[in-house]
């Protein structure tokens, strides 16, 4: 284990390297941050950003989304993988949305994990990327495996 002085060198590196790290996935919306990061699972950031603008021009709001028949949801995404699945989340969420949070994307984890394909680390995601909130850090397996390696 690095001590303390070491961990601190390791992050302010980052920090002059990456000074304008942001996220690679292209949303203007909260709500699209949240599908993207949905799509994205199993599947390229790149890969998402093509397919994301056919799918938010056939349905631009989140109510039209959330009214969306899965099958047709399915058409704009399948090159994601896990379309099925992918699908039912995005549907079942925008309703979510809609019906229980009036439209808005929660700035909470709770709330947030209880949208359907929701987990922590799109729940922490939403909160960095969206809400600012401090102290949020969202890793994967690749950042979990790597920092093993140090």
């Amino acid at each position: 284990m690095k001590d303390h002085q070491d961990v601190i060198a390791i992050v302010e590196e980052l920090k002059r390297l990456y000074p304008d790290a942001l996220c690679s996935l292209q949303y203007p919306k909260p709500y699209e941050l949240l599908f993207a990061v949905r799509l994205a699972a199993q599947c390229t950031d790149e890969r998402v950003n093509m397919v994301t603008p056919a799918l938010y021009a056939r349905f631009p709001t989140l109510e039209s989304l959330a009214e969306a028949d899965v099958s047709e949801v399915e058409t704009y995404i399948h090159s994601t993988g896990f379309f099925r699945a992918k699908a039912r989340d995005i549907v079942a969420a925008a309703r979510m949305l809609v019906e229980v949070y009036g439209g808005v994307v929660p700035d909470n984890m709770e709330d947030l994990l209880k949208l359907p394909g929701v987990g922590r680390k799109t729940a922490n995601l939403i909160l960095g990327d969206v809400y600012h909130t401090p102290g949020v850090v969202v890793a994967d397996t690749h950042c979990i495996r790597i920092t093993g390696l140090l």
